[in-house]
């Protein structure tokens, strides 16, 4: 499983952009502010995934679900997070469907002009004939 405590903490990276994203420019964190907020945003991050799978385990299902999660949230008094959440699921569901049909219609148009370049190229040697 995990080797050590840490291994569990989200990348500091991370943990700063949103830091800096939720606070004014003029705010400012200190290192040890950082680090404890890094180790709540794990902890919750575990406990809904934990709560999660106790969920879809009663319902039979092996993977846990956004609909889980969602429903977590819920019976755990976070159901102020549930709209907000559905919104970005929303939204990151569209981009998803979005880059599938793009990288579709790319593979479409790049299987169509190789169909023609060879229709062409056979059309050529056929002329030299």
């Amino acid at each position: 499983m995990v080797e050590r405590i840490e291994d569990l903490n989200l990348p500091n990276a991370v943990i700063g952009r949103l830091i800096k994203e939720a606070l004014p420019e003029s705010a400012s964190v200190s290192k040890e502010a950082r680090a404890a907020i890094a180790r709540a945003a794990s902890v919750f991050a575990i406990f809904v995934t934990s709560s999660s799978t106790a969920l879809a385990h009663k319902q039979n299902h092996k993977t846990i679900t956004a609909k889980d999660i969602l429903q977590t949230l819920t019976e755990l008094d976070f159901e102020s997070f549930v709209p907000s959440l559905t919104q970005d699921l929303e939204v990151y569901r569209k981009v998803v469907k979005e880059k599938k049909e793009s990288k579709a219609s790319k593979k479409d148009s790049s299987t169509v002009e190789n169909a023609n370049a060879s229709s062409t190229a056979a059309a050529a040697e056929e002329a030299a004939e």
